[in-house]
């Protein structure tokens, strides 16, 4: 059954970011358990990026699992113009009492990419609303961004890799450099430039996740955060990756005095268990579209929107996550993570030609092995991936940026393994 399975993936199956045909061939995961995933063979791999950075609580969770088989009992889907449903209510209630800032009206949607795509047409709506002469169109994002991959969200992105057959279809935006106390001089002086044109700044708070798990320091983004606000610029913070406890605190925003008007939500929203995306705004924003003229509606939606099924997800992951146990967990992580930090650092220090640019925030750690070019296509990362599944961990580098993001639910033994498995890797590149 397992090679009849495999065959007839290869067969009919177009796997995302992967090479054509599949190489290597998929690996067939017939369960999941906590922190573990289970191949057909029955061998057990620690899932240390929590699949993508969606899983929270660990796999096939029994409390999530019940809490949807209940309410696909009651109500699956129903469309979300003209309707509404428990689930949607009591999320959006609960998601306005713990989002950072005033960002208190919920706007549903199917994922990460959706979210964005949303709040950068909720930001360019919001000024032609107004009818102001020149409407502001103009748009600020990050250099080495990742936002998605629909049109909107490329756009926003760090031209590479991900976007470059489409470069010429993409709309243009102006790119700054993730801010530092050496830059941001400069930083401001261009948002001084173009501010009054710009229509908003889309920016992930303070890891940058595709573009290579880079970091950046919470003064200077306050700093940049600060300069654009003075000219009314809307801010949207992409927290679809820093969201729900990833960094350290519930929301990177956290750590920031200035508070997005938008923030993204997907990826951990629902533990991972479901596709979801969340697009929240505060009061300026939705008061522009609160208006008896039918023309400034926000023409925009999916056919899954709020899904009962995903937002049920949602309410049970953020039970778990609201437990004394798991913000215990993500605490003991975040030590963790520190303490390899240290570690590696001093690896790095002896031997600075395998590995640079230690950094972690949170439970998120990250380093550059220092072989081959920079970005998403060195082949080390196939090469690491493969090493470390025969050791039972599963590690997905993003090129030659190795990191770890592992759910909460991961036990010290398995932490113990996964960090052995590195160490061990690194001494025979």
């Amino acid at each position: 059954m397992t090679n009849e399975l495999v065959s007839k993936d290869l067969q009919y199956i177009w796997h995302p970011f992967t090479r054509q045909p599949a190489d290597p061939v998929p690996l067939l995961i017939t369960r999941g358990q906590g922190s573990l995933l289970i191949d057909a063979e029955g061998r057990y791999y620690i899932d240390a990026i929590s699949s993508w950075w969606v899983n929270l609580h660990g796999h096939a969770h029994p409390y999530i699992a019940e809490k949807i088989y209940q309410q696909a009992l009651t109500l699956e889907q129903v469309i979300f113009a003209g309707f509404t449903h428990e689930p949607a209510v009591k999320l959006a209630e609960q998601l306005a009492s713990i989002l950072p800032g005033d960002c208190n009206r919920i706007f549903y949607s199917d994922n990460g990419s959706t979210a964005t795509e949303v709040a950068l047409k909720m930001a360019v709506q919001y000024w032609w609303n107004r009818q102001q002469a020149p409407r502001r169109q103009k748009i600020f994002a990050l250099k080495n961004a990742y936002h998605g991959d629909t049109f909107g969200a490329m756009s926003v992105s760090d031209r590479g890799v991900f976007t470059m057959a489409f470069h010429n279809l993409l709309f243009d935006v102006i790119f700054l450099d993730p801010p530092n106390p050496e830059n941001i001089g400069a930083l401001k002086a261009i948002v001084h430039q173009h501010g009054p044109e710009a229509a908003c700044f889309i920016y992930e708070p303070l890891v940058q996740g595709a573009g290579g798990m880079q970091i950046h320091d919470a003064y200077t983004l306050n700093e940049l955060l600060n300069t654009m606000k003075a000219h009314e610029v809307i801010c949207i913070a992409d927290e679809v990756m820093t969201g729900f406890g990833r960094t350290g605190k519930f929301f990177a925003s956290e750590y920031l005095h200035k508070k997005p008007d938008i923030i993204c939500l997907s990826k951990g929203l629902t533990g991972g268990t479901m596709a979801l995306g969340v697009t929240a705004c505060n009061a300026r924003i939705y008061e522009a579209y609160a208006h008896a003229e039918k023309k400034l509606t926000f023409f925009h939606g999916h056919s899954f929107t709020a899904n009962p099924l995903a937002c049920t997800a949602a309410l049970a992951s953020l039970d778990l996550l609201m437990q004394e146990t798991c913000l215990l967990q993500i605490e003991w992580l975040c030590e963790k993570t520190r303490d390899l930090r240290a570690q590696l650092e001093d690896y790095a220090h002896a031997y600075p030609k395998k590995i640079r640019q230690v950094r972690s925030l949170g439970t998120i750690i990250a380093f550059d092995i220092a072989q081959g070019e920079d970005g998403y296509l060195n082949d080390l990362s196939g090469q690491f991936t493969r090493a470390a599944m025969e050791k039972g961990v599963y590690i997905r580098p993003l090129g030659n940026t190795v990191y770890l993001m592992p759910p909460y639910c991961l036990l010290e033994a398995e932490w113990e393994l996964t960090r052995q498995v590195v160490l061990e890797i690194l001494e025979i590149l």
